[in-house]
């Protein structure tokens, strides 16, 4: 299963044949490409459902702010990479890559961060099960053991950025990988698909953690989607 952002996406209208036919099979084909803009996805849960792991206000704040601004800043990165390649302005085309990268994968990260989390009362940190269960003994030994080293890697990561629990597809084995800033997880390597992310930036936790990173990421576990991973999983290897 590719990875897919959650988030309703609306064409502009500007869409554009890439003025060269292509032949693949004997049959010809016009490649098209349409400019899109990304809007911020609803919550599958009330922001203070998440209490006492993390507050309504952070949740609010982190979604309405914070996200929204990375959606806001996406699109206004595409729209102006748009315009710079009709104009054949190659000096901005570049330039724009850091923000596509920063606010696109600002919008992925947390796309996927929402569907991690769960209230307690519905499922959230019930343990997973199945061939997920089963994946997470054979490569860490235990849930245990694996939430350890999820736990200690996102504690050491210095400054902003994110921890994952992946799958890599080419050797069919669960990774514990970090992420710098907003950088999504393909940045690691193309083979790598996100099961669970966990947001180690300031605005996920300070105002109700303060400087305890640690006992935000020991805390989140009581709320973690272990489903829709064990479904992600499921999706990929069976």
């Amino acid at each position: 299963m590719a990875l897919r952002v959650p988030a309703t996406r609306k064409t502009l209208g500007l869409c554009f044949l890439a003025g060269k036919a292509m032949l693949e099979g004997g049959i010809g084909f016009r490649q098209s490409r349409c400019l899109q803009t990304f809007t911020l996805p609803d919550l599958p849960y009330d922001y203070g459902a998440l209490e006492p792991v993390i507050s309504a206000e952070i949740m609010q704040l982190h979604h309405e702010k914070h996200h929204q601004t990375y959606v806001t800043n996406y699109n206004k990165a595409l729209e102006q990479l748009e315009e710079a390649m009709n104009q054949g302005e190659t000096s901005k085309v570049v330039n724009l890559q850091s923000a596509i990268k920063f606010n696109g994968g600002g919008h992925i990260n947390h796309s996927i961060f929402w569907k991690n989390l769960k209230p307690s009362r519905e499922g959230g940190g019930e343990p997973p099960h199945g061939v997920l269960g089963w994946a997470i003994d054979q490569d860490f030994r235990s849930l245990e053991n694996l939430i350890q080293k999820l736990n200690a890697e996102g504690a050491a990561l210095q400054g902003s950025g994110w921890v994952w629990l992946a799958l890599d597809k080419e050797t069919k084995k669960l990774r514990v990988e970090t992420t710098a800033n907003q950088d999504p997880l393909v940045t690691k390597g193309p083979n790598f698909i996100p099961l669970l992310g966990i947001d180690v930036w300031e605005h996920a936790y300070y105002l109700q953690y303060k400087n305890v990173r640690p006992s935000y990421l020991k805390n989140i576990w009581n709320v973690i989607n272990w489903k829709y991973a064990s479904e992600v999983y499921e999706n990929e290897v069976v």
